[in-house]
């Protein structure tokens, strides 16, 4: 399955949240949107996922608008089916009241039909899938750790068989030994199935373990776009530089990110009109 979007814009009031973006994802690839909040990345991963409206530009998956009005359930599943989103807290996103099994079964109810024999038989295999045993299986939200119930959401949306999963800055609210975890995690599910990823995040080091292009947003613009490894080792724009110098790491220097800040707003000024 393939995602491209065209020219994307959309406004909140005199805000331009996102300025003619344009990106693809090919069957299978993944790509990262990195930038700060406000940068526009958050409102592009609702637009594609179907939960805002873009007021110009055009979604398609698979050479279908995802823009245009369907009818009928049978129709609405279809779209669902095809991308579905993991979003940061899942225990916002979670029904408190349905432990995981119900959770899981709940969707493959929805989406797959099937005798009762068959959806459990798909619940365990995406338990398995996302590494919870049987404790995690039958507990509430509330009586999982933060990184246990990001695996339910992420099984939960495997759930039904989309081609794209996009992840809203699904390991930021973890810890950095639980993210690493989620991070294999998700490499793992895209090598076993071949699914797509639109992976959303504020933080260009993240991206490197799941991405293979990146897309880097400043003020509802893409400023620099390729391959991660290549962004990540040569960045161009200066805003690039600033979120890798801002990355903590062994030899840090807080001057180094002083000097990118500089550097940034030196660029912006020489893009503001006369």
């Amino acid at each position: 399955m393939s995602l491209e979007a065209q020219g994307l814009c959309k406004r909140f009031g005199p805000l331009l949240a996102v300025d003619h973006v344009s990106f693809s994802v090919a069957d299978g690839g993944s790509l990262g949107l990195v930038g700060e909040s406000g940068s526009g990345k958050t409102t592009i991963a609702r637009i594609v996922a179907g939960l805002e409206r873009a007021d110009g530009g055009s979604v398609r998956v698979d050479g279908t608008d995802r823009g245009v009005h369907v009818r009928g359930r049978a129709a609405r599943l279809a779209r669902a089916r095809q991308v579905q989103m993991v979003f940061q807290d899942p225990y916002l996103s979670l029904d408190p009241r349905l432990t995981t099994v119900e959770t899981l079964t709940e969707v493959i109810a929805l989406h797959d039909g099937g005798t009762r024999v068959a959806r459990r038989e798909r619940v365990d295999e995406l338990l398995d899938q996302v590494g919870l045993g049987d404790r995690e299986a039958a507990a509430l939200p509330r009586q999982l750790s933060g990184g246990q119930r990001q695996r339910v959401a992420i099984a939960r949306a495997l759930a039904a068989r989309p081609r794209l999963l996009i992840l809203d800055e699904a390991v930021a609210a973890l810890d950095v030994s639980i993210q690493a975890q989620i991070l294999n995690l998700l490499a793992d599910i895209r090598t076993q199935t071949g699914i797509g990823y639109l992976f959303v995040s504020h933080d260009l080091a993240v991206v490197r373990y799941v991405t293979d292009h990146v897309a880097v947003m400043y003020r509802g613009r893409v400023v620099e776009r390729g391959q991660t490894a290549a962004v990540l080792a040569a960045p161009r724009h200066p805003y690039t530089q600033l979120l890798l110098a801002s990355v903590p790491r062994p030899g840090w220097d807080p001057t180094a990110v002083a000097q990118a800040r500089r550097a940034l707003q030196a660029n912006n000024a020489s893009e503001e009109p006369s």
